[in-house]
């Protein structure tokens, strides 16, 4: 079996990448953030997806780029925090309880990870990547002259309780060590900050190094983008099985008969990626995370920054003239059944943090959600399948998705084209569990 540099020397030596045809199976943000980058190398891309391009966890987020998330989802505290949550059909976070040998296997490994030793060795390489994610995405604006609207406004972790102000304060200060600028804000400064609207709140700390973008014209522009470089889509063509020889995959079969044949092979499918790697021998934990989002129009007092109100885990961004609200955590298996009181419990979080929004849902089919892809320990799977030469895995980026996709599909792409990635991937290591 060859190693990973190995791997990448052989592809080196016996061919050229600028004649290579890459498959991707996935069409979301990291699936195409992938793509652009191969394409930027002249490499020959296909994407292959499930559904119609129009729909999923890639459009309807808050649209972050968060630099300021550095500290992984499975952190001390959060198992207790979150039983305390299960007992509210309106909290940030729930798990349905069931019987399901993947979820129980995921719980463990999340159990195990949710501690001060495991949290301090991952920081060092979440910040890495989220830091490279955004001078990627901002090189991806840059090349295509920025049509997905991206703001360098930074963000505001907003707070209401004491308990929840000294924590934000002690994020700040270890942000501080990782070179991350941020300003506490105490509620006279915050209304200077957000004239346009009633601030109720404590305070807030903003970090300067955040960004945002509109989703779906991310999504819609990257599509357009890439067909105009010749990059062959493949809508509503979903993945069954796929040919092997020795240590490599040579096509994907898909539901329709057809047979899609490659040089080299990215899964990027989100929280399908189990379905699709245990087809190749590699098992992975992973558990769709449900969340929410409803954007309103023509606000007419509307936020300048996004704002996170940390004590409700409510995202809001403003896009435009609109503001779309979002937040939860729901593992409740895979599906996108809606629980109304998850989506009003957000929009009430921003009713009582700015005062003078007056939000209100008035049509309830424009709720959206989607299924993020989490691992147990809140870090991505970035790397090669160890016994296929030829097959790359880019998924399980949870709330992360669009801060690490540029970055995430950038390191793929150096990757598959034998050169050493800007960030080791050793973390990120689809074998860590």
């Amino acid at each position: 079996m060859l190693s990973s540099l190995e791997t990448n020397l052989y592809f080196r030596i016996t061919q050229d990448f600028r004649s290579m045809n890459v498959s991707i199976i996935g069409g979301g943000i990291v699936g195409l953030s992938t793509a652009f980058w191969l394409n930027q190398q002249g490499v020959n891309v296909t994407v292959i997806e499930r559904g119609d391009g129009k729909h999923g966890c890639s459009f309807g987020n808050a649209g972050y780029i968060s630099p300021s998330h550095f500290i992984p989802l499975a952190s001390p505290g959060i198992i207790a925090q979150g039983i305390k949550w299960m007992t509210s059909s309106t909290s940030p976070f729930y798990i349905k309880p069931r019987f399901n040998g993947d979820l129980i296997k995921w719980s463990y490994h999340f159990w195990r990870s949710a501690n001060e030793a495991t949290m301090r060795k991952h920081i060092p390489h979440l910040n890495a990547i989220l830091q490279h994610s955004r001078e990627k995405t901002i090189e991806m604006s840059d090349l295509m002259k920025n049509p997905f609207d991206l703001e360098l406004k930074g963000c505001t972790m907003m707070y209401r309780s004491p308990k929840t102000a000294r924590h934000e304060e002690e994020l700040a200060h270890e942000a501080k060590k990782f070179g991350l600028r941020t300003e506490i804000l105490n509620l006279d400064e915050l209304k200077k900050f957000e004239p346009n609207v009633e601030v109720n709140a404590l305070g807030g700390v903003w970090y300067e190094i955040d960004a945002h973008v509109n989703p779906m014209k991310m999504m819609a522009s990257l599509q357009e983008y890439l067909k105009e470089r010749n990059v062959v889509f493949h809508y509503q063509t979903e993945v069954v099985d796929f040919e092997k020889s020795g240590e490599r995959v040579n096509a994907c079969v898909t539901e329709k008969g057809d047979k899609i044949e490659f040089d080299q092979l990215v899964i990027a499918t989100g929280s399908w990626l189990p379905n699709v790697t245990k087809k190749l021998g590699l098992a992975l934990l992973l558990q769709p995370g449900k969340g929410y989002s409803y954007t309103f129009e023509d606000v007419p007092n509307n936020l300048i920054h996004p704002a996170i109100l940390v004590d409700d885990r409510v995202a809001l961004t403003p896009l435009g003239s609109n503001l779309r609200t979002g937040g939860t955590m729901e593992l409740s298996g895979m599906n996108h059944h809606i629980r109304r009181p998850r989506m009003d419990a957000i929009v009430n979080a921003a009713n009582r943090s700015f005062t003078n929004l007056n939000l209100a849902i008035k049509d309830e089919s424009k709720i959206w959600c989607g299924l993020r892809p989490v691992t147990p320990d809140g870090l991505p799977y970035l790397g090669r399948i160890e016994h296929l030469k030829n097959v790359c895995i880019a998924g399980g980026h949870a709330m992360l998705g669009l801060s690490l996709a540029a970055g995430a599909g950038a390191l793929i792409s150096q990757l598959i084209c034998g050169e050493k990635t800007e960030v080791e991937l050793g973390a990120f290591s689809p074998y860590r569990f």
